[in-house]
């Protein structure tokens, strides 16, 4: 299995403005000063090997959406996904230029939850729009189908969900049933949220992956939090909300159903997770705000954990191969 991931953000898009832009070129110049970048090669080499991610790149800005590649894509026309935030549009995008327009695809939609930051993406999934398509949607909440009805009223988008010409279904799932999906198995559990939330459990030839987004974790609950230790057990790899900092998401952003990424570490060790990815990032928090938070909790992990920990910072474009 591959994650690759389309959006990175929580609560909403963001876009670097003008000034972020500045910034980035004007620490990228400096640090060029006398070198002797004279040829292509040598500058691409500064960019790739001497500045610094949150310099060269960005983490992003879509809302919540990863892919999960797990089978053949020229072979099996199948595709998983999971939440529908503004990053299933450079999806669909990517899709589209493999494919074509004329070879029917199937996307199987895992849901998180329904708040609009992980549904705004789909009015403009293209191959929703393709005939031949067939988009299934699949949650534990009751209102899966209304929620997405009603982001296509007439008052809020132009096109009636009535007259997307793909085949759209939606199945209802029980948190803790398993679902086969040929031979990748996905499990679903009910987290803290607003509304409630479900994470998700993927696991295909012995490898597992976890999507474990707007889920907070009271730190006093050891049987709520055993039952996590138990969802993450020996996964390759747990994609987890990171929003918040710990004393933030114990205090002045108490019950606001995010969590952060020392939460993340104490849940992967106790777990034997293999590599964590901090996921949802805050929308307030810029490039080099990430890349701190990155560095805080790689320091933290290597004084607490006892098994080795990979940690990273989920950006718009990564992939992680389990």
């Amino acid at each position: 299995m591959k994650a690759r991931i389309w959006g990175a953000r929580g609560s909403l898009p963001v876009a670097l403005n003008h000034k972020q832009i500045r910034a980035k070129l004007v620490t990228a110049l400096e640090g060029a000063i006398g070198r002797d970048l004279d040829t292509p090669e040598k500058v691409a080499d500064y960019v790739d090997h001497e500045l610094s991610f949150d310099v060269r790149g960005t983490y992003g800005g879509n809302s919540s959406c990863v892919e999960v590649a797990a089978w053949d894509a020229d072979a099996v026309h199948e595709h998983i996904i999971l939440d529908l935030g503004s990053g299933v549009r450079p999806l669909a995008g990517a899709k589209l230029a493999h494919y074509g327009p004329g070879q029917p695809q199937t996307y199987h939609v895992f849901m998180s939850h329904l708040h609009w930051d992980h549904i705004m993406g789909f009015p403009f999934f293209t191959p929703a729009y393709i005939p031949g398509n067939r988009i299934i949607i699949y949650g534990c909440h009751r209102e899966l189908e209304t929620a997405f009805r009603r982001q296509q009223e007439p008052i809020s988008f132009p096109v009636p969900f009535d007259e997307l010409p793909a085949t759209i279904e939606f199945v209802q799932m029980t948190p803790g049933v398993p679902l086969q999906l040929r031979d990748v198995t996905v499990t679903a559990k009910l987290q803290l949220h607003a509304g409630d939330s479900y994470g998700y459990r993927l696991e295909q030839g012995g490898k597992a992956m976890v999507y474990s987004t707007d889920s907070e974790h009271k730190l006093d609950n050891a049987s709520e939090l055993a039952t996590f230790v138990d969802f993450f057990r020996d996964a390759d790899l747990v994609i987890f909300d990171a929003m918040y900092t710990l004393e933030d998401s114990i205090s002045a952003k108490a019950d606001w159903g995010h969590s952060s990424s020392v939460v993340g570490v104490e849940l992967c060790q106790l777990a034997g997770v293999r590599q964590l990815c901090l996921f949802h990032h805050e929308p307030i928090y810029d490039d080099a705000r990430i890349s701190r938070v990155l560095a805080e909790t790689r320091r933290y992990a290597e004084v607490t954990c006892e098994a080795p920990l990979e940690i990273v910072s989920a950006y718009d474009g990564m992939e992680i191969t389990l």
